[in-house]
């Protein structure tokens, strides 16, 4: 009844908590990202790395629900900003720019092409890496809810 698509991304919630970290994404919507269940269900996480840490352990954010339920991953465009999503399994991302996330610790800034996430580096540090190498041991140096104590 809203008019999106059941598997589109939706626009941001004020009210929505991230799952992960309980931070409101919609605060920092340059870096949001969703992810949309078979139903239609999203869920609205902070930024990459909460997707990435999201998605390690969705039973445990998603109560009822499992990984293989997942239709759709978005991620916002760093170059466009708030409102522009990207799939977020054929994004580039940046690991290790000079660039905090909305934690204020490094972060995944997201790209719709390759060449875009290189330019990044260019001005701001880090590397590229495509969507398959994401789940490395750096996610847990990214996981601010242990440099925060929760």
């Amino acid at each position: 009844s809203s008019g999106v698509a059941l598997h589109a991304p939706r626009p941001l919630p004020a009210e929505a908590r991230c799952p992960v970290c309980g931070m409101h994404p919609a605060r920092h919507p340059d870096w949001a990202a969703q992810a949309v269940f078979d139903d239609g269900a999203t869920h609205f996480l902070d930024s990459p790395v909460e997707l990435c840490l999201y998605l390690r352990e969705v039973p445990r954010h998603a109560t009822g629900r499992l990984a293989s339920e997942l239709r759709a991953l978005y991620v916002t465009d760093t170059v466009a900003g708030a409102g522009h999503w990207l799939d977020a399994r054929t994004a580039w991302y940046v690991l290790g720019s000079r660039v905090a996330g909305p934690m204020r610790n490094g972060n995944l800034p997201a790209f719709a092409d390759r060449d875009a996430a290189e330019a990044f580096t260019r001005a701001q540090g880090g590397r590229v890496l495509a969507w398959a190498a994401l789940d490395g041991p750096w996610l847990e140096r990214l996981d601010a809810r242990h440099v925060h104590g929760a």
